[in-house]
């Protein structure tokens, strides 16, 4: 059986999500200790918030996971 490149990205999701879980749970730990940790708490929270849209979403929307050649050329 041939997987198609949305079902692969999708298993790569699911991967990084059971993967990042236990960290974010961890950071939330430390970051009652040491409020320095946010920013790498919230940025955990927001791969994991990427990829479960990305398992989630049913095809619409793929556009925007890859950014296009104008978009890496840009500084803020």
């Amino acid at each position: 059986m041939v997987r198609t490149e949305m079902e692969r990205a999708r298993e790569l999701a699911r991967n990084l999500v059971e993967l990042l879980a236990s960290y974010e749970e961890e950071l939330m730990a430390l970051e009652a200790q040491a409020p320095a940790a946010g920013p790498l708490r919230r940025a955990v929270g927001i791969a994991i918030a990427e990829a479960c849209y990305l398992i989630s979403d049913e095809g619409g929307g793929r556009e925007g996971w890859t950014p296009t050649g104008d978009a890496r050329r840009r500084t803020p």
